[in-house]
């Protein structure tokens, strides 16, 4: 039900019983008043309640969502997809067979996948949404071999005393080895380069 039409005896009751039929908050609908509510002679001849029409407005998760399913059948995979709402984002995870093609090397077309869901999500929303999009748990894991790598090669500089260089990562990989490595009190890090070649280095603390 996309639209639907609601009266009452105002225009603000006529509208909320238009929300409570279609279960969803005002900032879900587009509104039109179709018409006034009128008194009528003596309060009782010609009295015409007010009529109102709501919108209903996509909802930018949902799309998002549909777009996902629409580029998995294209790509002929039967997936199934879970929504999670968090505090500052909304988590999709994907599972089914045969994913590696959606993730990519290194995650890397999971990333762009990403990207065009959060354009397809806001582009039908009225507030900023961030959709952080996993497969089979692939972060969760890429996030486990990233910290393991992390004290492997702080523990090289350490004994080396010369500094690392790692392979060109994503912004939020960075961001796991600089966590990870933060309060190390032996070694820090930085980055250097220009997206898409931007690299952690990990040296020796001064």
């Amino acid at each position: 039900m996309n639209t639907l039409l609601a009266s009452g005896k105002t225009v603000e009751d006529a509208v909320r019983k238009g929300l409570a039929q279609l279960g969803v908050q005002e900032d879900r609908v587009n509104i039109t008043v179709l018409e006034q509510a009128s008194k009528g002679l003596f309060g009782l001849i010609g009295a015409r309640e007010a009529k109102v029409e709501l919108t209903l407005l996509p909802d930018g998760i949902e799309e998002a969502i549909r777009f996902l399913k629409d580029v998995s059948g294209a790509m002929e995979l039967t997936v199934s997809v879970e929504r999670l709402d968090e505090n500052d984002a909304v988590r999709i995870n994907i599972t089914g067979s045969d994913l590696g093609i959606l993730i990519g090397r290194r995650g890397q077309t999971l990333d762009s996948l990403q990207y065009l869901v959060n354009i397809v999500a806001n582009r039908h929303s009225n507030h900023h949404l961030r959709i952080v999009l996993d497969a089979e748990q692939f972060r969760e894991r890429r996030r486990q071999t990233l910290e393991a790598l992390s004290e492997r090669m702080a523990m090289r500089v350490i004994r080396t005393r010369k500094e690392i260089v790692l392979e060109p990562m994503t912004s939020q990989e960075r961001k796991i080895i600089h966590a990870r490595l933060q309060a190390n009190p032996n070694v820090k890090t930085f980055s250097q380069g220009d997206e898409p070649n931007r690299r952690i280095v990990i040296a020796l603390k001064q």
